[in-house]
């Protein structure tokens, strides 16, 4: 990845095939937008106090010329982000398609739709 990649764990220990997995993960982010100047991933769990089901948050901040692209994603919105890779795939697989859907517009290829007169009733 040519992009400046930061990854940085909250609540839970540094893992060398958590982080290998965000790598190769967010090297597809690129094939999206060449733009790309820096990305920023947080895997976080919950605090210990929680006795199991930990669920893991993932969250990924691409800035790019003009433009920062957020994306979260919540463990309460789905049980399988127990796995922390399950989590990752999740959320750099939603980044991509918010970074798409931005180059998309960007690029003028998202079909505007006419407008329609105001209906106004007295």
């Amino acid at each position: 990845m040519n992009t400046p990649l930061h990854i940085e764990f909250r609540n839970l220990e540094h893992s060398d095939a958590v982080e290998a997995s965000v790598r190769e993960r967010a090297e597809a982010l690129e094939r999206f937008a060449k733009e790309l100047l820096r990305c920023k991933v947080t895997v976080s769990a919950p605090h210990k106090h929680h006795a199991k089901g930990n669920l893991y948050h993932v969250s990924v901040e691409m800035h790019l010329a003009g433009a920062e692209i957020v994306v979260n994603r919540s463990p309460d919105a789905d049980r399988a982000h127990a796995d922390v890779y399950v989590a990752i795939r999740d959320a750099i697989d939603a980044a991509a398609r918010k970074l798409q859907d931005h180059v998309r517009v960007r690029r003028g290829e998202v079909k505007t739709h006419a407008a329609t007169p105001d209906d106004s009733f007295d």
